[in-house]
């Protein structure tokens, strides 16, 4: 795999809102939420370092994971940083109260301005990807998202994407689907890869009820410095 780019640390950490009980940073690509296989350093432990250097905190930092992201996208990650913000925050996300918004660089524009896409996906485990079928089939889960088109670059297309499940690679698997796939996205049928492993996936904007304050909070988190993600504004 080609060199990644830089990954967060504690001091180039990218927060975009935190206060007694959040955390919301934007995240890198490749780093990884919370800690797999590799045992590569996760993010969650970055945030936690990050947060007991900022407020010289003594012992161990409690910090909660709410979601994740694929470690090659990039973009808004929510953690708790309270045991009373955490599961508040967990049914908050879980019950579809957190609307989150995905921009995708794809290589073909869609059949249509705007579409829903309905798929049954099935993961398998093995080459960790989830393929799309129009009909169910065992072990598949129901998949819905809704996309439309917000710029067209002399290559690519800008989508916008919400989501109304949230399915393992749901994104990557549905785009792909229907020939639409993610710049950089080998594993569902990009032609090459970016130079920095990245795939030109990024969770743009996040808008929830703050789970203790109950402030309305919205947050757009900037894209990548890229002349791909440049051409997107």
């Amino acid at each position: 795999m080609s060199k990644r780019s830089k990954l967060s640390n504690s001091s180039n950490l990218q927060v975009l809102y935190e206060d007694n009980h959040i955390i919301v940073v934007n995240k890198r690509a490749g780093d990884i939420v919370q800690g797999d296989k590799t045992g590569d350093k996760p993010l969650s432990d970055v945030v936690k370092e990050y947060i007991k250097e900022k407020y010289h905190k003594p012992g161990n930092v409690f910090l909660g994971t709410v979601h994740r992201l694929d470690r090659p996208t990039t973009g808004i990650i929510v953690f708790a940083r309270t045991s009373k913000a955490l599961p508040r925050l967990n049914k908050l996300f879980s019950e579809k109260k957190a609307q989150k918004t995905y921009w995708a660089v794809v290589s073909n524009k869609p059949p249509k301005k705007e579409d829903s896409l309905v798929h049954w996906l099935k993961k398998n485990p093995k080459n960790n990807k989830s393929y799309s079928h129009l009909k169910e089939v065992e072990g598949s889960k129901k998949a819905i998202l809704h996309y439309k088109i917000l710029k067209i670059l002399d290559n690519y297309v800008l989508l916008e994407i919400n989501l109304e499940t949230g399915r393992h690679h749901q994104i990557r698997s549905q785009l792909s689907s229907i020939g639409c796939i993610i710049k950089g996205d080998l594993k569902y049928g990009a032609k090459r890869s970016n130079k920095d492993a990245s795939i030109h996936l990024h969770a743009r904007q996040i808008q929830f009820v703050h789970p203790v304050s109950k402030e309305d909070i919205n947050l757009i988190a900037p894209l990548p410095i890229d002349s791909i993600w440049d051409a997107c504004l």
